[in-house]
């Protein structure tokens, strides 16, 4: 098995592909014709996996009768080698893929262009343009996985360092906030979605979580330093977090957060003057588009406070949403006396394992709280989507449902540029 596993890593790349498969062709070069379509110069929204792709299945018949072979390379540049005769149905094929980005600088403004959308050779003629040109492709992909492989060493000895790496002491502590204080978190922002899935598949977006990501934290800005070695400290740095959230969401209210969000806080800051900053300066409109997140821990530890917090923020619209719950806390806390509107589960295998005793306690408690208020997280699998219909969970959130979301995407982008080309 490792050596299979191996093997895997050492599959040529489509430029050694047709490094190689060049080289051969010198024997039989007589005949022959290359069109390479220089799709590296489209627009960077124009030349995304799926249009690539488009265009690359234009040449499959032509592939699959023997009479060319197609190179896909990774600047998303198309190599086709072909038989002469072929030639007609080449000149089609690329003029059709030109219509797919004739709205493309690279196309309707050709004449400037560095390269034309399209360069023919004769391989019997220009056989040593060819190679060359071959070789430059080899040798750029060499260059860039030997930096993509620095860069994973790199990343992997920061990890490394960061496990084994300076405690969090109330003097790091202090440092960390004055750094965070200063820092542009904008680009830590990462944003999660929580989507009802359909028998097909399919994901409806129902709202999406925001939240800064500690762990590009600890990489950008604090490198060496055990973040999470020490709780009470950790806490006292997430509500620095809150504040620096806060702050953001009141600046960009509106376009970029549309649809209804939700983003982790704890109960001291919904206490906090910052909050009540914030909330001055919210639509009251967007109130109702709010779900707060808290933790049982945070809760718990001052039940009293947070009982006043939640009335207070519900009277003003937001919703509250009890994160993080596993099977054996679930069943213990009494949601509907807390007044929560959500609850998220995170999901775990052993859900599955319990078997039936575990499938019907999760079955009572999606009646009891009704309807699309209860969230199963962390779903990265398609055996978590399965469970969870199962017992009755319609919303779930985690990596397999933001590779539904892409896919989703691709297939209707694929269907735009397919009508897009009936058109053509």
């Amino acid at each position: 098995m490792a050596e299979s596993n191996e093997g895997k890593k050492r599959l040529p790349s489509q430029e050694n592909l047709l490094l190689d498969y060049v080289r051969r062709l010198e024997k039989h070069k007589a005949g022959r014709k290359v069109v390479h379509l220089h799709l590296s110069g489209l627009r960077p929204f124009n030349r995304r996996d799926q249009h690539i792709r488009t265009a690359a299945g234009n040449f499959e018949p032509l592939i699959g009768d023997m009479t060319g072979q197609l190179f896909v390379l990774k600047n998303s540049d198309l190599f086709f080698v072909f038989k002469a005769e072929a030639q007609p149905q080449v000149e089609t094929i690329v003029q059709k893929i030109r219509f797919l980005f004739d709205d493309d600088p690279l196309v309707a403004e050709e004449d400037k262009q560095p390269h034309p959308f399209a360069s023919w050779h004769d391989a019997n003629q220009d056989y040593d343009s060819i190679l060359k040109l071959a070789r430059s492709f080899s040798d750029a992909e060499e260059k860039r996985q030997t930096a993509v492989r620095a860069r994973m060493d790199a990343r992997a000895a920061l990890r490394a360092k960061q496990q084994e790496g300076e405690p969090l002491t109330p003097e790091v502590l202090a440092r960390v906030e004055t750094a965070l204080e200063r820092a542009d978190l904008s680009n830590l922002v990462r944003r999660q979605f929580v989507c009802a899935i359909d028998a097909k598949m399919v994901p409806e977006l129902h709202f999406s979580e925001l939240f800064i990501s500690i762990k590009d934290l600890r990489e950008t800005l604090l490198p060496g330093v055990n973040l999470v070695a020490n709780r009470w400290l950790f806490q006292h740095l997430t509500e620095t977090l809150d504040r620096r959230m806060l702050s953001m969401l009141t600046k960009t209210d509106g376009a970029s957060i549309s649809g209804e969000i939700s983003f982790n806080v704890n109960v001291t800051t919904l206490l906090s003057k910052e909050f009540q900053v914030f909330d001055d300066n919210i639509a009251a409109s967007r109130r109702g588009q709010m779900i707060i997140e808290l933790t049982k821990e945070d809760i718990f530890s001052n039940l009293s406070s947070y009982l006043f917090a939640r009335e207070f923020v519900q009277d003003k619209g937001y919703r509250i949403c009890l994160d993080g719950m596993a099977l054996d806390s679930i069943s213990l806390i009494n949601r509907k006396r807390l007044g929560i509107d959500l609850t998220k589960l995170t999901w775990n295998p052993e859900l599955v394992d319990g078997g039936d005793e575990v499938h019907e306690m999760l079955s009572n408690l999606v009646r009891e709280d009704g309807e699309g208020r209860l969230v199963l997280t962390r779903c990265d699998n398609r055996e978590a989507i399965d469970f969870g219909k199962s017992v009755g969970i319609n919303l779930f959130q985690g990596r397999f449902v933001e590779n539904l979301i892409a896919e989703d995407g691709r297939r209707r982008e694929l269907l735009r540029l397919k009508r897009r080309i009936e058109r053509s």
